[in-house]
Protein backbone atom coordinates (compact mmCIF):
# COMPACT_ATOMS: atom_id res chain seq x y z
CA UNK A 1 0.00 0.00 0.00
CA UNK A 2 2.72 2.39 0.99
CA UNK A 3 4.71 1.44 -2.05
CA UNK A 4 1.71 2.09 -4.24
CA UNK A 5 1.19 5.61 -2.80
CA UNK A 6 4.88 6.39 -3.19
CA UNK A 7 4.73 5.35 -6.83
CA UNK A 8 1.67 7.57 -7.57
CA UNK A 9 3.15 10.64 -5.86
CA UNK A 10 6.42 10.22 -7.68
CA UNK A 11 4.57 9.81 -10.95
CA UNK A 12 2.63 13.09 -10.41
CA UNK A 13 5.77 14.97 -9.46
CA UNK A 14 7.45 13.84 -12.62
CA UNK A 15 4.45 14.91 -14.74
CA UNK A 16 4.07 18.43 -13.13
CA UNK A 17 6.27 21.15 -14.62
CA UNK A 18 8.89 22.54 -12.30
CA UNK A 19 8.36 26.18 -11.35
CA UNK A 20 11.93 26.91 -12.23
CA UNK A 21 11.19 25.86 -15.81
CA UNK A 22 8.04 27.92 -16.21
CA UNK A 23 7.68 29.63 -19.63
CA UNK A 24 9.29 33.06 -19.80
CA UNK A 25 6.06 34.54 -21.05
CA UNK A 26 4.39 33.85 -17.77
CA UNK A 27 7.00 35.73 -15.74
CA UNK A 28 5.94 39.38 -15.46
CA UNK A 29 8.90 41.54 -16.58
CA UNK A 30 10.14 44.30 -14.29
CA UNK A 31 10.95 46.65 -17.27
CA UNK A 32 9.66 46.56 -20.77
CA UNK A 33 12.24 47.06 -23.49
CA UNK A 34 10.82 50.52 -24.11
CA UNK A 35 11.09 51.45 -20.45
CA UNK A 36 14.58 50.11 -20.33
CA UNK A 37 15.68 52.20 -23.26
CA UNK A 38 14.09 55.31 -21.84
CA UNK A 39 15.88 54.93 -18.55
CA UNK A 40 19.25 54.11 -19.96
CA UNK A 41 19.36 56.76 -22.77
CA UNK A 42 20.70 60.26 -21.96
CA UNK A 43 17.99 62.99 -21.56
CA UNK A 44 17.20 65.09 -24.70
CA UNK A 45 18.08 68.77 -24.17
CA UNK A 46 15.52 71.42 -25.26
CA UNK A 47 16.09 73.10 -28.63
CA UNK A 48 18.00 76.42 -28.21
CA UNK A 49 16.13 79.68 -28.88
CA UNK A 50 16.73 80.74 -32.49
CA UNK A 51 16.84 84.54 -32.23
CA UNK A 52 17.32 85.20 -35.93
CA UNK A 53 14.40 83.00 -36.91
CA UNK A 54 12.23 84.66 -34.24
CA UNK A 55 13.02 88.10 -35.63
CA UNK A 56 12.19 86.95 -39.14
CA UNK A 57 9.07 84.89 -38.45
CA UNK A 58 7.55 86.74 -35.49
CA UNK A 59 8.77 90.32 -35.88
CA UNK A 60 8.58 90.36 -39.70
CA UNK A 61 12.12 91.60 -40.21
CA UNK A 62 13.80 90.80 -43.49
CA UNK A 63 16.47 88.11 -43.45
CA UNK A 64 19.18 90.74 -43.64
CA UNK A 65 17.62 92.79 -40.83
CA UNK A 66 17.12 89.70 -38.69
CA UNK A 67 20.73 88.64 -39.11
CA UNK A 68 21.99 92.08 -38.15
CA UNK A 69 19.63 92.48 -35.20
CA UNK A 70 20.27 88.98 -33.86
CA UNK A 71 23.88 89.90 -33.08
CA UNK A 72 22.60 92.30 -30.43
CA UNK A 73 20.31 89.68 -28.93
CA UNK A 74 22.60 86.66 -28.84
CA UNK A 75 22.22 86.47 -25.05
CA UNK A 76 18.49 85.71 -25.26
CA UNK A 77 17.72 82.13 -24.27
CA UNK A 78 13.93 82.17 -24.63
CA UNK A 79 11.15 84.20 -26.26
CA UNK A 80 9.60 85.09 -22.90
CA UNK A 81 10.68 88.75 -22.79
CA UNK A 82 10.31 89.43 -26.53
CA UNK A 83 6.81 87.94 -26.48
CA UNK A 84 5.86 90.18 -23.57
CA UNK A 85 7.20 93.28 -25.33
CA UNK A 86 5.41 92.49 -28.60
CA UNK A 87 2.15 91.87 -26.75
CA UNK A 88 2.53 95.17 -24.89
CA UNK A 89 3.17 97.16 -28.07
CA UNK A 90 0.29 95.49 -29.86
CA UNK A 91 -2.05 96.22 -26.95
CA UNK A 92 -0.90 99.85 -27.00
CA UNK A 93 -2.07 100.07 -30.60
CA UNK A 94 1.26 100.25 -32.39
CA UNK A 95 0.74 99.10 -35.97
CA UNK A 96 2.38 95.86 -37.04
CA UNK A 97 4.59 97.77 -39.46
CA UNK A 98 5.51 100.15 -36.65
CA UNK A 99 6.56 97.29 -34.39
CA UNK A 100 8.70 95.87 -37.17
CA UNK A 101 10.35 99.24 -37.75
CA UNK A 102 10.98 99.71 -34.04
CA UNK A 103 12.57 96.28 -33.61
CA UNK A 104 14.69 96.74 -36.73
CA UNK A 105 16.00 100.08 -35.44
CA UNK A 106 16.27 99.09 -31.79
CA UNK A 107 16.45 95.29 -31.38
CA UNK A 108 17.24 95.61 -27.68
CA UNK A 109 13.75 96.90 -27.03
CA UNK A 110 12.80 93.20 -27.00
CA UNK A 111 14.87 92.81 -23.83
CA UNK A 112 13.18 95.68 -22.00
CA UNK A 113 11.04 95.04 -18.95
CA UNK A 114 7.41 95.82 -19.63
CA UNK A 115 6.66 96.54 -15.98
CA UNK A 116 9.78 98.50 -15.09
CA UNK A 117 10.56 100.31 -18.35
CA UNK A 118 7.94 100.36 -21.08
CA UNK A 119 4.72 100.75 -19.09
CA UNK A 120 6.11 103.68 -17.03
CA UNK A 121 7.14 105.50 -20.24
CA UNK A 122 3.61 105.21 -21.60
CA UNK A 123 2.14 106.46 -18.34
CA UNK A 124 4.48 109.46 -18.34
CA UNK A 125 3.56 110.38 -21.91
CA UNK A 126 -0.10 110.04 -21.03
CA UNK A 127 0.46 112.49 -18.18
CA UNK A 128 1.57 115.04 -20.81
CA UNK A 129 -1.89 114.81 -22.33
CA UNK A 130 -1.06 112.47 -25.20
CA UNK A 131 -3.68 109.88 -26.06
CA UNK A 132 -2.73 106.23 -26.46
CA UNK A 133 -3.32 106.60 -30.21
CA UNK A 134 -0.77 109.43 -30.43
CA UNK A 135 1.70 107.56 -28.25
CA UNK A 136 1.32 104.54 -30.53
CA UNK A 137 2.28 106.77 -33.48
CA UNK A 138 5.28 108.22 -31.69
CA UNK A 139 6.81 105.03 -30.27
CA UNK A 140 8.05 103.55 -33.59
CA UNK A 141 9.62 106.91 -34.45
CA UNK A 142 11.68 106.99 -31.26
CA UNK A 143 13.93 103.91 -31.28
CA UNK A 144 16.23 103.71 -28.24
CA UNK A 145 14.73 106.94 -26.87
CA UNK A 146 11.51 105.08 -26.10
CA UNK A 147 13.31 103.21 -23.32
CA UNK A 148 15.03 106.10 -21.55
CA UNK A 149 13.65 107.62 -18.36
CA UNK A 150 13.91 111.21 -19.68
CA UNK A 151 11.56 110.55 -22.60
CA UNK A 152 8.63 112.53 -21.20
CA UNK A 153 10.86 115.53 -20.48
CA UNK A 154 12.16 115.49 -24.04
CA UNK A 155 8.71 115.14 -25.56
CA UNK A 156 7.45 117.98 -23.36
CA UNK A 157 10.31 120.23 -24.51
CA UNK A 158 9.71 119.65 -28.20
CA UNK A 159 5.95 119.97 -27.89
CA UNK A 160 6.59 123.38 -26.38
CA UNK A 161 9.00 124.25 -29.21
CA UNK A 162 6.31 123.34 -31.74
CA UNK A 163 3.68 125.39 -29.93
CA UNK A 164 1.98 122.30 -28.57
CA UNK A 165 1.54 120.67 -31.98
CA UNK A 166 1.88 116.90 -31.80
CA UNK A 167 1.65 116.70 -35.60
CA UNK A 168 4.70 118.93 -36.02
CA UNK A 169 6.62 116.83 -33.51
CA UNK A 170 5.55 113.62 -35.24
CA UNK A 171 6.54 114.95 -38.67
CA UNK A 172 9.89 116.28 -37.48
CA UNK A 173 10.71 113.06 -35.61
CA UNK A 174 9.77 110.96 -38.63
CA UNK A 175 12.28 112.92 -40.72
CA UNK A 176 14.97 113.00 -38.03
CA UNK A 177 14.81 110.19 -35.47
CA UNK A 178 17.59 111.86 -33.45
CA UNK A 179 15.43 114.78 -32.30
CA UNK A 180 14.15 113.16 -29.11
CA UNK A 181 17.59 111.76 -28.39
CA UNK A 182 19.73 114.89 -28.71
CA UNK A 183 20.90 116.93 -25.74
CA UNK A 184 18.36 119.61 -24.90
CA UNK A 185 20.84 121.89 -23.16
CA UNK A 186 23.85 121.48 -25.47
CA UNK A 187 22.15 121.15 -28.85
CA UNK A 188 18.41 121.83 -29.01
CA UNK A 189 18.22 125.07 -27.03
CA UNK A 190 21.23 126.76 -28.73
CA UNK A 191 20.06 125.72 -32.20
CA UNK A 192 16.48 126.87 -31.70
CA UNK A 193 17.70 130.21 -30.34
CA UNK A 194 20.05 130.73 -33.29
CA UNK A 195 17.45 129.81 -35.88
CA UNK A 196 15.08 132.28 -34.26
CA UNK A 197 17.74 134.98 -34.73
CA UNK A 198 17.82 134.00 -38.40
CA UNK A 199 14.07 134.46 -38.67
CA UNK A 200 13.33 130.73 -38.68
CA UNK A 201 10.83 129.33 -36.20
CA UNK A 202 10.77 125.69 -35.13
CA UNK A 203 7.33 125.31 -36.69
CA UNK A 204 8.70 126.34 -40.11
CA UNK A 205 11.47 123.75 -40.22
CA UNK A 206 9.51 120.49 -40.76
CA UNK A 207 8.04 121.91 -43.98
CA UNK A 208 11.12 123.58 -45.49
CA UNK A 209 12.36 120.35 -47.07
CA UNK A 210 12.70 116.71 -46.04
CA UNK A 211 16.22 117.28 -44.71
CA UNK A 212 15.49 120.46 -42.75
CA UNK A 213 14.50 118.75 -39.45
CA UNK A 214 18.08 117.54 -39.21
CA UNK A 215 19.02 121.16 -38.53
CA UNK A 216 17.63 120.73 -35.02
CA UNK A 217 20.37 118.24 -34.16
CA UNK A 218 23.30 119.90 -35.94
CA UNK A 219 26.31 120.85 -33.89
CA UNK A 220 25.69 124.52 -33.03
CA UNK A 221 29.03 125.47 -34.59
CA UNK A 222 28.05 123.84 -37.89
CA UNK A 223 24.75 125.70 -37.87
CA UNK A 224 26.52 129.05 -37.49
CA UNK A 225 28.92 128.19 -40.32
CA UNK A 226 26.00 127.32 -42.61
CA UNK A 227 24.39 130.70 -41.93
CA UNK A 228 27.64 132.46 -42.76
CA UNK A 229 27.86 130.65 -46.10
CA UNK A 230 24.31 131.69 -46.96
CA UNK A 231 25.19 135.32 -46.30
CA UNK A 232 28.28 134.93 -48.48
CA UNK A 233 25.90 134.08 -51.33
CA UNK A 234 24.38 137.53 -50.96
CA UNK A 235 21.24 136.38 -49.17
CA UNK A 236 20.48 138.61 -46.21
CA UNK A 237 19.86 137.18 -42.77
CA UNK A 238 16.15 137.18 -42.00
CA UNK A 239 15.06 137.61 -45.62
CA UNK A 240 12.28 135.51 -47.10
CA UNK A 241 14.72 133.36 -49.06
CA UNK A 242 17.21 132.96 -46.24
CA UNK A 243 15.38 130.02 -44.66
CA UNK A 244 15.26 128.13 -47.95
CA UNK A 245 18.91 128.77 -48.70
CA UNK A 246 19.85 127.90 -45.14
CA UNK A 247 18.03 124.56 -45.28
CA UNK A 248 19.89 123.78 -48.49
CA UNK A 249 23.40 125.12 -47.93
CA UNK A 250 23.64 123.51 -44.49
CA UNK A 251 23.71 120.10 -46.19
CA UNK A 252 26.17 121.05 -48.92
CA UNK A 253 29.91 121.17 -48.74
CA UNK A 254 31.44 124.58 -49.30
CA UNK A 255 33.29 123.18 -52.31
CA UNK A 256 30.02 121.99 -53.90
CA UNK A 257 28.44 125.43 -53.53
CA UNK A 258 31.47 127.04 -55.14
CA UNK A 259 31.34 124.51 -57.98
CA UNK A 260 27.69 125.31 -58.79
CA UNK A 261 28.37 129.04 -58.71
CA UNK A 262 31.31 128.52 -61.05
CA UNK A 263 29.06 126.54 -63.40
CA UNK A 264 26.51 129.36 -63.58
CA UNK A 265 29.26 131.76 -64.55
CA UNK A 266 30.63 129.37 -67.18
CA UNK A 267 27.29 129.04 -68.97
CA UNK A 268 26.88 132.78 -69.42
CA UNK A 269 25.80 134.48 -66.19
CA UNK A 270 27.68 137.44 -64.79
CA UNK A 271 28.55 137.66 -61.12
CA UNK A 272 25.61 140.02 -60.62
CA UNK A 273 23.32 137.58 -62.44
CA UNK A 274 24.46 134.76 -60.18
CA UNK A 275 23.73 136.85 -57.10
CA UNK A 276 20.22 137.54 -58.40
CA UNK A 277 19.63 133.83 -59.11
CA UNK A 278 20.74 132.77 -55.64
CA UNK A 279 18.68 135.44 -53.91
CA UNK A 280 15.54 134.53 -55.82
CA UNK A 281 15.93 130.77 -56.15
CA UNK A 282 18.70 129.33 -53.96
CA UNK A 283 17.34 125.85 -54.69
CA UNK A 284 19.07 126.10 -58.07
CA UNK A 285 22.18 124.99 -56.18
CA UNK A 286 20.47 121.65 -55.58
CA UNK A 287 20.06 120.91 -59.29
CA UNK A 288 22.49 118.66 -61.11
CA UNK A 289 25.07 120.17 -63.43
CA UNK A 290 23.54 118.35 -66.40
CA UNK A 291 20.07 119.70 -65.70
CA UNK A 292 21.35 123.27 -65.43
CA UNK A 293 23.30 122.97 -68.67
CA UNK A 294 20.40 121.44 -70.61
CA UNK A 295 17.93 124.04 -69.36
CA UNK A 296 20.29 126.89 -70.22
CA UNK A 297 20.88 125.48 -73.70
CA UNK A 298 17.15 125.26 -74.39
CA UNK A 299 16.29 128.65 -72.91
CA UNK A 300 18.97 130.51 -74.87
CA UNK A 301 19.06 128.54 -78.15
CA UNK A 302 15.43 127.52 -78.65
CA UNK A 303 13.40 129.94 -76.55
CA UNK A 304 15.73 132.83 -77.47
CA UNK A 305 16.10 134.21 -73.95
CA UNK A 306 19.21 136.03 -72.77
CA UNK A 307 21.11 135.47 -69.52
CA UNK A 308 19.94 138.61 -67.63
CA UNK A 309 16.30 137.77 -68.45
CA UNK A 310 16.73 134.21 -67.16
CA UNK A 311 18.57 135.43 -64.06
CA UNK A 312 15.56 137.56 -63.14
CA UNK A 313 13.35 134.48 -63.54
CA UNK A 314 15.44 131.59 -62.14
CA UNK A 315 12.30 129.53 -61.56
CA UNK A 316 12.74 128.52 -65.22
CA UNK A 317 15.53 126.22 -64.06
CA UNK A 318 13.21 124.54 -61.58
CA UNK A 319 10.61 123.48 -64.16
CA UNK A 320 11.01 120.12 -65.85
CA UNK A 321 12.49 120.49 -69.31
CA UNK A 322 10.90 117.32 -70.69
CA UNK A 323 7.49 117.56 -69.05
CA UNK A 324 6.89 121.31 -69.04
CA UNK A 325 9.21 123.64 -70.94
CA UNK A 326 9.63 121.71 -74.19
CA UNK A 327 5.96 120.65 -74.65
CA UNK A 328 4.65 124.14 -73.99
CA UNK A 329 7.23 125.79 -76.20
CA UNK A 330 6.50 123.58 -79.21
CA UNK A 331 2.72 123.74 -78.73
CA UNK A 332 2.79 127.53 -78.75
CA UNK A 333 5.15 127.49 -81.72
CA UNK A 334 2.71 125.36 -83.76
CA UNK A 335 -0.27 127.50 -82.75
CA UNK A 336 1.63 130.65 -83.65
CA UNK A 337 2.67 129.31 -87.08
CA UNK A 338 -0.93 128.35 -87.87
CA UNK A 339 -2.27 131.68 -86.71
CA UNK A 340 -4.30 130.08 -83.96
CA UNK A 341 -2.75 131.99 -81.08
CA UNK A 342 -5.04 134.82 -80.06
CA UNK A 343 -2.61 136.43 -77.64
CA UNK A 344 1.16 136.64 -77.56
CA UNK A 345 2.43 135.53 -74.19
CA UNK A 346 5.97 135.73 -72.88
CA UNK A 347 7.66 132.37 -72.55
CA UNK A 348 8.08 132.80 -68.82
CA UNK A 349 4.37 133.53 -68.41
CA UNK A 350 3.38 130.37 -70.26
CA UNK A 351 5.95 128.29 -68.37
CA UNK A 352 4.76 129.52 -64.99
CA UNK A 353 1.06 128.90 -65.61
CA UNK A 354 -0.58 125.99 -63.83
CA UNK A 355 -1.51 123.13 -66.16
CA UNK A 356 -5.24 123.89 -66.29
CA UNK A 357 -4.64 127.59 -66.86
CA UNK A 358 -2.16 126.88 -69.63
CA UNK A 359 -4.62 124.60 -71.43
CA UNK A 360 -7.35 127.22 -71.10
CA UNK A 361 -5.08 130.00 -72.38
CA UNK A 362 -3.86 128.02 -75.38
CA UNK A 363 -7.31 126.95 -76.63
Amino acid sequence: MICHLRTRILSRLLQSPCPCHAPVSRIPPLFSSQHLLSTTASPISPKPFAVEEYLFATCNLTRAQALKASKKLSHLKSPRKPDAVLAFLSDLGVARSGITALVASDPQVLCASVEKTLAPRITELGDLGLSRAKIAQLVPLAPCTFRISSLSRRVSFWLSAFNGSFELLRRAQSLNSAILGCSIEKVAIPNLAFMKQCGISASDVPFMNIFAPRLFTFKPKSLHEAAERVEELGIKLGSRMFRHAFALVAFMRKEDCASKIGLLQKIGFSQDDVSVILRKAPLVLRLSEERIRQAMHFLTRDAGLDAPYIAQRPALFMYSLERRLLPRYFLLKVLREKGLLNFEYSFYYTAALAEKMFVYASI
